[in-house]
């Protein structure tokens, strides 16, 4: 008896992909998984591949990757109320859980270190020369103190508990961040009177004595006094300051980046959300500025 020649057909739910990166992500009660290209998520996530179709091997919404199920359309708009695949994608992509190999894990973590110890360097000086670390001083220093990387936290989070941990093991601190402050004529007003009064009377006391002997006039920001030493003890040095032919003070100053939200809410609240400040350098170091 012979038998026809049939081949067997994949069942039309399944897909089946080899040496693929499973994403993992698991909403109301149902486990879901996207196909990705190996090493590609993290370079997706950390912003370095834009191009999606570099990133996934099938724009599809598994329930299981390894056998190719296709995840049923009822249970799709349950768990995300929506039936459009590319957009469950994309939640997935970025909320799902990687699933990789020993060595694929290894290398993931040995990847962030190294950015890690970049963001320090990037971040930090030498307290002593106001010079930047270089990242192999860094990552020595990582080791010493058996830094450990956590692989779902972001290298720019850890980076930050990095430094916190290395004070006091090795000279580091912070790099100053470069600023303006715009502070508005109408901060001054109350200022200005006092101080255009007094001016007024200096000078006709001065008129009386020699002329040789006059002051010097006071430096433009006199008249917003009342702010500035609001702002003084969070600012480290002011590089320039500039008074506006409508009375508007800019000024350039360098400040410690753990005090940039302070004296945003004191520019804001003073000035009534009219003044501002603006992030010119988030690093200065030795050669840029002279720190005091």
């Amino acid at each position: 008896l012979s038998l026809p020649n049939m081949s067997i057909q994949t069942p039309v739910n399944q897909k089946r992909l080899t040496n693929v990166s499973i994403v993992r992500y698991k909403r109301g009660g149902t486990r879901y998984e996207i196909a990705c290209y190996p090493n590609k998520v993290q370079s997706w996530r950390k912003g370095i591949e834009k191009d999606l179709g570099e990133v996934l091997q099938a724009d599809r919404v598994f329930t299981n990757v390894s056998k190719g199920v296709l995840a049923k359309k009822e249970d799709l708009i349950k768990s995300f109320e929506t039936d459009d695949e590319k957009k469950i994608v994309l939640i997935i992509l970025e909320k799902g859980e990687v699933q990789v190999s020993e060595k694929e894990r290894q290398l993931l973590l040995e990847s962030t270190f190294k950015d890690i110890a970049t963001i320090v360097a990037e971040k930090c000086v030498n307290p002593d020369t106001k010079r930047p670390l270089t990242v192999s001083i860094v990552e020595r220093a990582m080791k010493d103190i058996h830094y450990n990387v956590h692989p779902t936290k972001s290298a720019k989070q850890q980076a930050l508990d990095v430094i916190r941990q290395l004070q006091g093991k090795i000279p580091i601190q912070r790099a100053w961040m470069r600023l303006r402050i715009n502070l508005p004529a109408s901060l001054a007003s109350s200022a200005s009177s006092s101080s255009s009064s007094s001016s007024s009377s200096s000078s006709s006391s001065s008129s009386s004595s020699s002329s040789s002997s006059s002051s010097a006039p006071p430096p433009p920001s006199s008249a917003f006094k009342h702010v500035l030493d609001k702002l003084q003890t969070h600012l480290g040095s002011t590089e320039s300051e500039e008074l506006s032919e409508g009375g508007e003070l800019s000024m350039v100053v360098l400040a410690d980046p753990g005090t940039f939200r302070m004296l945003d809410d004191i520019v804001k609240t003073e000035s009534k959300g009219k003044g501002s400040i603006e992030v010119i350098s988030l690093s200065v170091t030795e050669g840029e500025a002279k720190i005091e």
